[in-house]
């Protein structure tokens, strides 16, 4: 089942992060959902203590991380998918070209993801590479990238909410 409101939102970078580690492992053969999210980095710490004080040093990360997912293990049940969790955020190289789609007044103000698509087909990246925006190297994932995002949100979801920002 997908969530209807955006629950990657409501995780920390750091959770998202080692949820994304898992669904990348190719070791992992089960579906991945929260709750074996939170069993494998409930295998990575030492065996819990009623005191914080005897909790080994290093450890506060994993514990936090730990309590944020039985909070959402509590809301969304373990069976969740996980990947549901995962913040998603496009590239820089992507974020350049969903910055091109923005700003071209040929185009309407706020693209989704498949008039994103539909520019890279079109010959954007050639036309970023000419300007200087884009390397050549760059070119070649993007419209995988910019695929997987479709697959994942929808050919509808709005591009802005993609940018990356650093």
């Amino acid at each position: 089942m997908r969530h209807s409101i955006d629950v990657a939102g409501q995780v920390s970078p750091e959770l998202s992060a080692l949820i994304e580690r898992m669904l990348v492992d190719p070791d992992v053969d089960e579906p991945v959902t929260l709750g074996r999210v939170r069993r494998r980095l409930a295998e990575t710490l030492p065996a819990e203590t009623e005191e914080l004080e005897t909790r080994h040093p290093g450890t506060e990360r994993e514990h936090a991380l730990l309590e944020e997912l039985d909070a959402l293990i509590e809301k969304y049940t373990d069976e969740a998918p996980a990947i549901d969790f995962v913040s998603a955020a496009a590239s820089e190289p992507l974020s350049r070209v969903i910055e091109a789609v923005m700003n071209d007044p040929n185009r309407p103000p706020r693209p989704t993801l498949a008039r994103v698509r539909e520019a890279l087909a079109a010959g954007l990246a050639a036309r970023l590479v000419g300007e200087g925006a884009l390397e050549e190297d760059e070119v070649d994932p993007l419209l995988a990238e910019v695929d997987s995002l479709i697959e994942r949100f929808g050919a509808d979801a709005l591009a802005e909410n993609f940018l990356r920002y650093e």
